[in-house]
């Protein structure tokens, strides 16, 4: 709408169109890119940031779009290599990789570098999608494609976009958030035909019971729900579910 004096009150700004005072807050494009003295400001706004985090999103789909099949494993940190699911996870990142798959993980120590120390060993893809924390993580020595992550959120897309399923370890709050984060998503049908395998029953037994005690028992999931999680206790059996998969979907490429 035109004001009394005949000039416009709406300013359109590229993909934004602002009016009456939002006007002397959005400056024209090209004066904040040529004001040298801005540039620092600059990389501290939201829109800095959303292109960095896009720039994060280009960087890992350039490095993963040609890797292959690979399944996600997932697990503390903080397990030395005699804790007895550092082998466990060391085995079935030889597993997998025996079997055609790339392994992908966190990057880190712990249950982490032992399912990249397997896979790289059999000489096998072995991915690190690592993030930047002020303590415990840093890279493990048996990644051999490593790709560096300053968002959770962008990390977590690699790990389902790239998978062809997960393999959970016991682990603290963080394994705990990629454990129910892909549930959710098999959940609600983000992510189809994806095992989910929980390593080691005497860890993970006493949480199902609770979610079927509670989490069935007061309706708030299905008992069909449950059935989403496979619990094992070898690394053979937590192969096999991804072997077989693997092997369907290797065929059903082969035939396109």
């Amino acid at each position: 709408m035109a004001n009394q004096g005949g000039k416009s009150n709406n300013g359109r700004r590229g993909r934004l169109t602002v009016r009456g005072t939002a006007l002397d807050h959005v400056e024209n494009a090209d004066v904040r890119l040529l004001n040298r003295e801005r540039d620092v400001e600059f990389i501290h706004t939201d829109p800095w940031r959303a292109l960095r985090i896009l720039g994060e999103f280009v960087d890992g789909f350039d490095a993963l779009a040609r890797v292959g099949h690979c399944v996600s494993v997932f697990g503390s940190a903080r397990a030395s290599d005699t804790d007895p699911y550092y082998e466990a996870a060391r085995a079935v990142g030889r597993g997998l990789a025996e079997a055609g798959l790339g392994v992908i993980t966190g990057g880190g120590p712990g249950i982490m570098e032992a399912a990249n120390r397997g896979a790289f060993e059999a000489g096998g893809m072995s991915i690190g999608c690592n993030i930047e924390l002020p303590h415990e993580q840093h890279a493990n020595e048996y990644v051999s494609l490593q790709i560096d992550f300053r968002y959770f959120f962008v990390r977590k897309t690699m790990f389902v976009k790239y998978s062809e399923g997960f393999v959970v370890f016991p682990g603290g709050f963080g394994t705990m958030d990629e454990l129910f984060e892909s549930l959710t998503l098999i959940q609600t049908g983000k992510t189809r035909g994806f095992p989910l395998v929980l390593y080691g029953s005497e860890f993970w037994d006493d949480l199902v019971r609770w979610m079927r005690r509670r989490l069935v028992g007061d309706g708030l999931i299905t008992t069909a729900d449950l059935d989403l999680m496979h619990i094992v206790d070898t690394p053979e059996d937590a192969c096999r579910v991804f072997g077989e998969l693997h092997a369907a979907h290797t065929a059903a490429d082969e035939a396109r």
